[in-house]
C-alpha cells in the first residue's frame, strides 16, 4: 500500500502495530547484516526502546551550537570542499577518529546490499567504536549529506541557512520513503515522504519552494513511534557547512 497523504502517514507512524520490516538475524558478528540486526531502527517493542535510549543518551552529551561552529571550521579549513565534513565532525564528537570507512557501510546500512566492503568498513568502525556511535554516523552520513547537497539546489531562492534547511526538508528531503511492514495484515506499507510533505490540504501552494514559510509539519524527520533522533544535530551539521557555502 502506498500512502501519499500527510493524515494517513501520521496514523501509521503513530501506530505501533506498523513495524521496519524486518532484517535478516543471522550474520557473522561484526558484518553489516549482523549491526543492522543489532540497531535501533530494525527493531521493534521493548528492544527498539532499549537500543533507542542508548542512542539518545549518547546524543545528549553532544551540543549541537559546538557541531555547527565544527562544521562551519572544518569547511572553511577544506576550502569549501564540504564532502565528508558532517561525518567527520560527528565522528570527532564521538570519540571516531577514522570515519573513512563510513561512506562503504553507510551504503548498505538503508538498503541491506551486503558486499565484502561493507563488511569490512563496519569491522572497522567496530574496532574504534561502540554501536550507539556507529549507529549514528551510519544513519547521519548520507541523510545530512544529501539534505545539504538539496538545498544547495534551493539556494536561490533566498531566505537565511535555517529557514533554507527547514523548507528543504519539507519540498526536498534526503529521504524520499519509508516502509513499515502492518503487523496484523502482513501487508508492506509504503510513505511517500514527498507526497506527504507536499499534500495540499495541509501546506498552501505546496509544490513552491518558500523559505518564508512558516515552520511546517513536515514528516523528513519522522513522527510518533519512531521519529529521528537527532534532528537537532543534523541541522546543526547542515548548517554550518552551508553558512560557509552560501
Amino acid at each position: 500500500m502506498l500512502i501519499t497523504r500527510h493524515a494517513e502517514a501520521l496514523v501509521v507512524l503513530a501506530d505501533a502495530r506498523y513495524v521496519p520490516p524486518p532484517v535478516r538475524q543471522d550474520g557473522r558478528e561484526g558484518t553489516l547484516a549482523w549491526l543492522r540486526a543489532h540497531v535501533s531502527r530494525f527493531s521493534t517493542g521493548d528492544t527498539h526502546t532499549g537500543r533507542r535510549r542508548l542512542v539518545v543518551d549518547r546524543l545528549a552529551a553532544l551540543d549541537p551550537a559546538e557541531l555547527r561552529t565544527a562544521a562551519r571550521a572544518r569547511t572553511l579549513e577544506r576550502d569549501g570542499d564540504w564532502r565528508g565534513v558532517p561525518t567527520e565532525v560527528l565522528g570527532t564528537a564521538l570519540g571516531v577518529r577514522d570515519t573513512g570507512a563510513v561512506p562503504a557501510a553507510a551504503n548498505g546500512y538503508l538498503s541491506g546490499e551486503e558486499s565484502p566492503e561493507a563488511d569490512a568498513a563496519v569491522a572497522k568502525l567496530l574496532a574504534q567504536a561502540d554501536l550507539p556511535a556507529v549507529t549514528l554516523l551510519l544513519q547521519a552520513h548520507a541523510a545530512t549529506e544529501g539534505l545539504i547537497e538539496n538545498a544547495l539546489r534551493h539556494a536561490d531562492h533566498g531566505g537565511d541557512v535555517d529557514a533554507l534547511l527547514r523548507e528543504t526538508l519539507r519540498h526536498d528531503p534526503p529521504l524520499k520513503a519509508t516502509r513499515r511492514l502492518d503487523t496484523v495484515t502482513g501487508d508492506e506499507v509504503t510513505i511517500d515522504l514527498v507526497a506527504a510533505n507536499r499534500d495540499p490540504g495541509v501546506f498552501a501552494g505546496p509544490d513552491s519552494f518558500d523559505p518564508a514559510r512558516a515552520d511546517a509539519p513536515h514528516l523528513t524527520f519522522g513522527h510518533g513511534v519512531r521519529p529521528c533522533p537527532a534532528p537537532v544535530h543534523a541541522l546543526a551539521l547542515a548548517a554550518g557547512v552551508l553558512e560557509v557555502l552560501l
